[in-house]
């Protein structure tokens, strides 16, 4: 218990430097959300212009895929908000000797790697995709149980863990390749394909990204909760297990990156 009170106070120091780095350039911070919610509405456009050739896809519906959107986007600004830059910046402090530092620190290292940068307007772009969600429930007269809300939560944040590993494994390539942020933005960039419905892609494709980089399957389990379209309970069993296997992997290949690891001044 000390020890989970030492970190939970490590944690929150960390906050209260985010936060005064955050509104130490207002502008920026400002500008960011905008430019986010931007991005968000061309990809609410993109909704429209599908739906304007066609009333589904798959068995998926206009308000339906909005949800969808809506929910993709709300994981992808929560793993943002908490991992993002951390592991972007996991090279430069390879690459600058800030690593060696960290070692030595009597902290865990993976903790302060991962953690030690919030960025706060993402939790901004996360309460207007649910917003948006909330819209598209309206429009849908959907109205989810307590279940169904705790369900989507959870299933949410087993989505981010599966982020977090994959990403956090990437990143650690750097510690052979010193720069390994081109590695790290490809698979952020792959979370577009988690706007679509999985029922939109087949074979080799879904495959892939349903079980090796599971994108599709992150963004739809959640999302099916809501929008009652799970048929059994496998496919969220399935992202749980997705998930601890990730989970694992990556702290594995943390300690193996590690004991190969070579400081910037040897």
């Amino acid at each position: 218990m000390m020890n989970l009170k030492h970190y939970l106070s490590l944690y929150l120091a960390l906050w209260k430097n985010s936060v005064a780095r955050e509104m130490s350039f207002k502008g920026n911070f400002i500008l960011w959300i905008i430019v986010e919610i931007l991005w968000f509405g061309l990809q609410l456009c993109f909704v429209s212009v599908l739906f304007s050739q066609t009333d589904r896809i798959g068995t998926w519906s206009k308000w339906q895929m909005v949800l969808l959107v809506g929910g993709s986007n709300f994981i992808q600004q929560i793993y943002q908000a908490f991992f993002l830059t951390n592991c972007t910046n996991m090279s430069e402090l390879v690459r600058t000797g800030k690593m060696d530092f960290f070692l030595l620190l009597p902290v865990n290292t993976r903790f302060l790697v991962s953690l030690r940068v919030v960025d706060l307007g993402a939790f901004f772009n996360a309460l207007f995709a649910l917003g948006v969600m909330t819209y598209a429930a309206l429009q849908l007269h959907l109205q989810p149980t307590a279940g169904q809300l705790c369900g989507f939560a959870a299933l949410c944040a087993v989505g981010v863990l599966i982020h977090y590993s994959l990403m956090f494994i990437l990143a650690t390539f750097c510690f052979w390749t010193v720069r390994a942020q081109g590695i790290v933005w490809g698979y952020y960039n792959l979370f577009n394909i988690a706007r679509m419905p999985d029922e939109a892609f087949h074979g080799i494709f879904k495959g892939v990204f349903t079980f090796v980089l599971p994108v599709l399957l992150v963004s739809n389990v959640p999302v099916r909760v809501l929008a009652d379209k799970i048929a059994s309970a496998n496919t969220w069993l399935l992202l749980l297990a997705v998930g601890i296997f990730w989970a694992v992997a990556s702290e594995m290949f943390w300690r193996f990156s590690l004991r190969h690891y070579t400081s910037a001044s040897s």
